[in-house]
């Protein structure tokens, strides 16, 4: 019998399972009870309220077995390439290839959070001068010596130029300890001149075309790393196949979001959706699943909708969440306030666009990955922001600086005032940790006072 929609503990789970066993689950390889994680090491899970539902099940499956899948993909022969930073471009250029799997190791950077820091990533990256002034991606260095985590990959793919002090910093370092890196680079987007030809980009920015043919370049040479890791040419028909691939699982996420930020009361919670959005930067290593898991995640959300139920009560605060939480638990607690997550910017909003298909496939991926928000103006990105929040009818706002990050110094600041300014709508702009446990009371007092303003807001 299928039980009503709503946030379950892991303990709950864990006695869901074998009745939702006994009643015909089919799972896919990787599938198993959740609690089996949180014995491996992602403690974390037992302090999170998670979706009760098959799909979601599956979600968190497919996310909590990555390093696995990557360790059978290797054993099958499969060359494993660790791309870094651009987010969501090179893997849409490895998945063309039929025997190369590519995953983000500084994806490493939650590891300590689903760990609850008992894994040693942070202590070891210290001892290369990776302190608590870096970001959490420092986990990154401690999975790459230890390897215990993910395995070494084949090839490392990083983009430079443009992008996050503490990966550019963190990157580096790993050279010097021994692992090659290809680096391509990728510019500061900047504004067309006056009279000066122009490329139209995703999310509505523009760029030079200079700077659309420089990235094109670029990524000509990532192909021929992947190339001569392969044994294999990629032909133009390859690379439209993955931008078709890529686009096909995009429309989904995009159906998604919008079937659930949009309706009320909400069918999905926040945190299920913060790791559907994740899949789209790599696919969590393998298309196929992820793609199923989107499609499982969407049928759940339909016959929601048509039943007319939901994980939260209706008509709770609508909250536009900026920046992906260092800590799982933030979203959480967003809706044990009152709240509930309407739409989202988490840095990698040019990996949910659709990329073009009636132009060179290379020149495509060039525009998407200058659409990137971080290489851009901060300016442009609290623009984007203010237009998403307005589409889906946010009445608060949430930016959650990443503690240590470059890119969060002042952006923060910027991207809320722009808020306040532009839309006229309550903005919480707070710092939360790894593990937000500490400031637990302090961070929900703050989310708290937004959801009491929305709330205020309306009856005035």
């Amino acid at each position: 019998m299928k039980m009503p929609p709503e946030q379950i503990t892991l303990e709950q789970w864990d006695k869901r399972y074998p009745l939702l066993k006994a009643q015909g689950l089919q799972e896919r390889f990787y599938g198993g009870p959740l609690g089996r994680h949180a014995e491996y090491g992602d403690t974390r899970l037992r302090s999170l309220k998670l979706d009760n539902s098959p799909a979601a099940l599956a979600l968190w499956n497919l996310l909590l077995s990555e390093n696995e899948r990557l360790h059978r993909a290797r054993a099958e022969g499969r060359k494993i390439v660790g791309t870094m930073k651009d987010l969501g471009t090179v893997p849409v250029l490895a998945d063309c290839f039929k025997n190369v799997t590519a995953f983000y190791p500084d994806g490493a950077w939650w590891t300590p959070c689903l760990m609850e820091q008992n894994e040693g990533l942070f202590e070891s990256a210290s001892q290369y001068g990776f302190d608590e002034s870096f970001c959490p991606v420092r986990a990154m260095v401690g999975a790459f010596i230890n390897g215990e985590h993910f395995p070494i990959p084949d090839a490392l793919i990083c983009s430079t130029g443009a992008i996050c002090d503490d990966v550019s910093a963190i990157t580096q370092k790993l050279v010097q300890l021994g692992f090659a890196m290809h680096w391509w680079e990728m510019p500061r987007r900047r504004m067309p001149d006056e009279g000066e030809e122009s490329a139209l980009l995703p999310c509505g920015w523009k760029a030079p075309r200079v700077q659309v043919e420089f990235v094109q370049a670029e990524l000509a040479g990532v192909k021929s790393v992947l190339e001569a890791l392969t044994g294999r040419q990629l032909v133009t028909k390859d690379l439209r196949r993955g931008i078709q691939r890529a686009n096909g699982f995009r429309r989904i996420l995009n159906e998604l979001r919008l079937l659930v930020y949009t309706a009320d009361p909400c069918p999905m919670g926040s945190l299920e959706m913060l790791a559907a959005e994740m899949l789209a930067l790599h696919y969590c290593s393998d298309y196929t699943e992820a793609t199923l898991v989107l499609e499982a995640l969407l049928d759940e959300v339909g016959e929601r909708l048509l039943a007319a139920t939901g994980v939260l009560a209706a008509d709770t605060a609508r909250v536009f969440w900026v920046n992906p939480p260092a800590d799982l638990r933030a979203m959480n607690l967003l809706e044990e306030c009152g709240g509930r997550v309407c739409g989202t910017e988490y840095l990698f909003a040019h990996t949910l666009a659709e990329i073009r298909e009636d132009i060179e496939p290379l020149e495509a991926l060039a525009r998407t990955a200058l659409a990137d928000p971080m290489v851009g103006s901060t300016h442009e990105r609290a623009e984007y922001i203010c237009r998403q929040a307005v589409r889906f009818g946010a009445e608060g706002v949430v930016i959650s600086r990443i503690g240590g990050a470059s890119h969060c110094a002042v952006e923060g600041r910027v991207i809320g005032q722009a808020v306040r300014d532009a839309l006229e709508i309550p903005v919480v702009e707070t710092e939360i940790q790894t593990l937000c446990d500490s400031a637990d009371s302090q961070l929900r007092t703050r989310l708290e006072a937004l959801v009491e303003n929305i709330k205020q807001r309306r009856s005035s």
